[in-house]
């Protein structure tokens, strides 16, 4: 049955967050705090964390950083997925990825719908692995990070979630 499994151990991950805002700071940064302390309630270590400016080179160069730091094996950003002219997540972010994971897009949505119906098309919520780095890219409100955290990346974190989970994976991403 799907679900956590509690005969299995758990195994903390090392976690970057990442802010894409031009009125973000630490002091207003809540969706980033909301995904800070999810991170760690769940067990999990926040080994960085930053707020960038929404330009493609500045998220790209702070993402290849961590991307590049063999203690980080997660990123997940906050904002910069919508459809202005400001928002470059995604555009930053797809060029660094070997493999997109398709599948968390279409979960995201899902689950967002029942929060906030047909409004989730004005995300472009997107996922993949750069480098062995597992990174997700969430929209910038506190109701969409406790939804990607929560419905979705939460349960692929977690090493005891079965059937599978992304942990059990990630030694071997850098397979040849």
């Amino acid at each position: 049955m799907a679900g956590i499994d509690e005969s299995f151990e758990f195994k903390p991950v090392s976690v970057a967050v990442l802010t894409v805002s031009d009125t973000r700071t630490r002091e207003n940064d809540t969706s980033g705090d909301v995904l800070q302390a999810r991170i760690e309630n769940a067990g999990h270590m926040v080994m960085g964390r930053e707020i960038v400016r929404d330009t493609i080179e500045g998220v790209r160069e702070q993402l290849q950083l961590w991307i590049d730091d063999p203690k980080i094996d997660v990123v997940i950003s906050t904002g910069g997925t919508g459809l202005t002219g400001r928002d470059i997540t995604v555009e930053a972010v797809t060029p660094l990825f070997d493999k997109v994971i398709d599948g968390f897009s279409v979960i995201f949505h899902q689950e967002s719908f029942k929060t906030i119906g047909l409004s989730t098309l004005q995300s472009r919520a997107c996922a993949g692995l750069a480098g062995g780095t597992i990174i997700f890219c969430l929209p910038g409100s506190n109701g969409a990070v406790k939804d990607g955290w929560d419905k979705v990346i939460a349960a692929q974190l977690d090493s005891r979630h079965r059937p599978c989970n992304m942990i059990d994976l990630m030694p071997r991403f850098g397979e040849v």
